[in-house]
């Protein structure tokens, strides 16, 4: 894998123009600042989450990769303009072409602070913040939502299947079932930053490094006269890798005619690596494979298991003393299949005043306070002990100073309020762009999950459980809090009763 292919995970594989990966409102809205001379009124929008997804403590931020290669990239060929010159409202193209000469030579200049991917993210808390002129910002908002949704969700769902695994080996082989071939790919690559071992995706494994395993299926033992010859066939195409799926027809049949072809294997100073268990009462299966395998002189041999499995499969084989060892993870890995999106969102949180004499802050309210936004060009502090485990997280308002003593505000209930003590802490938000160049570069796949690893390894287990894990404490810094409340009722119309 070359360096500039782990730098361009999305232009290595696509055309180098993605501009129009967008929804068409994102272009009308982009025409009506332009005709309104709004295009450059400077702007700051944030990417966040209000809960973490599939009942759990928190989330694996992942999918930067993507989005800094989409938008150093970020350019509208020709092609891209002559189909939105094709686009008609009711009585006239959609999009006149001075609009269209300007989108030609638009390039991206906002600056972007970045959650780093791998970090332990809570709900609320932005994962980027976008600054920089209005139609720009603006444009982004679909692209950056779609890879960072997705990434994120699918590395959270492989960190908890990790979880559950504890030191066995798990692999990702999900890409059958995956939506796409897109959707297999970032799949696969965030399975692996989330804490999975490798993947059976061969794109992936060229694309990324990630290490690829994978064995047979049950169409190879049906090819051949029975199902010991299969596996002999197998031994000899691949005598120090070979992996036998045992459950074509009688599975604990097929896994002596495993040890029949191990014992041949072992006089000719092979191994057999593994047997799979796709289907059946895996606790049970997996306890009498290993009792034969064991009885027959090879401990050593592991057990695969696979067929739908996820973290609560998992944990609950595990309580029923399963002898399983590797679990390959398909279906409800790559599709997220208990929560299928993350429910980002992309929020403007201030306009530079027309005077250019300060920010405007804005808020988007609700009759939820959970959907209300929080205004601000914030940044998110993270308290932590001298051991490095997470105390606190703080969101401020960083264009205005801090007061000397700091109390956190739950964003959802008000009456929820930690006065804060630690003086450890590190800012989660860290330059990405700068006038819409790079300003360093990012760290690789295998550095983003070790972070996740070290990351998650941090965290005390009543957040890390997956049935009713305790609240994480992320608080609005106290100030913050009092000034979104007030323009709360500055925005919201009063009605008599």
């Amino acid at each position: 894998m070359s360096s500039s292919q782990e730098n361009a995970p999305l232009s290595g594989l696509y055309a180098s123009s993605l501009s129009l990966v967008t929804d068409l409102y994102q272009l009308t809205m982009s025409y009506g600042y332009w005709k309104q001379g709004l295009q450059d009124r400077e702007a700051v929008f944030h990417l966040y989450f209000r809960r973490p997804p599939f009942g759990g403590g928190y989330a694996v931020c992942a999918g930067l990769a993507y989005a800094a290669d989409w938008l150093n990239n970020l350019r509208f060929a020709e092609a891209d303009l002559t189909y939105l010159a094709s686009l008609r409202g009711k009585n006239a193209p959609l999009f006149p072409p001075e609009f269209l000469a300007y989108l030609r030579d638009l390039r991206f200049t906002c600056d972007v602070d970045a959650m780093a991917e791998g970090t332990v993210v809570f709900a609320n808390e932005p994962l980027l913040r976008i600054k920089g002129p209005l139609l720009q910002a603006q444009l982004l908002e679909t692209a950056l939502l779609t890879l960072l949704n997705f990434q994120t969700l699918i590395a959270t769902k492989a960190a908890r299947i990790r979880e559950a695994a504890g030191d066995d080996q798990v692999f990702e082989f999900g890409l059958r079932r995956a939506q796409g071939f897109d959707g297999g790919l970032g799949a696969s690559r965030a399975a692996y930053l989330g804490g999975a071992d490798g993947t059976s995706n061969l794109l992936a494994g060229q694309h990324f490094g990630i290490p690829v395993r994978g064995t047979h299926a049950h169409s190879w033992v049906m090819s051949f006269e029975d199902e010991e010859a299969a596996f002999e066939a197998y031994a000899d195409a691949f005598p120090d890798d070979a992996v036998f799926l045992v459950d074509t027809y009688d599975t604990l049949e097929g896994v002596r005619r495993a040890i029949s072809v191990a014992r041949r294997m072992r006089a000719k100073g092979h191994e057999l690596g593994g047997i799979r268990l796709d289907s059946g009462d895996l606790a049970y299966l997996s306890r009498e494979a290993r009792a034969l395998l064991n009885e027959a002189g090879f401990p050593h041999t592991r057990i695969v298991a696979s067929n739908d499995l996820d973290e609560n499969l998992i944990t609950s084989l595990k309580q029923q003393g399963a002898q399983i060892d590797t679990w390959g993870i398909g279906t409800k890995l790559v599709t997220a299949y208990d929560q299928p999106a993350l429910g980002g969102v992309y929020k403007l949180a201030a306009l530079r005043r027309a005077d250019d004499s300060g920010w405007e802050y804005t808020v988007k309210i609700s009759e939820q306070l959970a959907k209300t936004s929080i205004p601000g060009i914030l940044q998110v502090r993270r308290y932590e002990t001298e051991k490095g485990q997470p105390r606190a997280d703080m969101l401020y308002n960083s264009a205005e100073p801090l007061p000397e003593n700091l109390t956190i505000v739950d964003p959802v209930d008000p009456t929820r309020r930690r006065p804060i003590r630690s003086t450890q802490y590190r800012e989660l938000l860290e330059p990405v762009f700068r006038a819409g160049k790079l300003v360093a570069p990012l760290p690789t796949l295998q550095e983003s999950r070790a972070k996740a690893q070290r990351e998650i390894a941090s965290l005390d287990l009543s957040i890390r459980r997956f049935l009713n894990p305790h609240v994480y404490p992320v608080g609005l810094e106290e100030s913050l809090n009092t000034f979104r409340m007030n323009l709360i009722l500055e925005k919201r119309p009063q009605r008599p009763a």
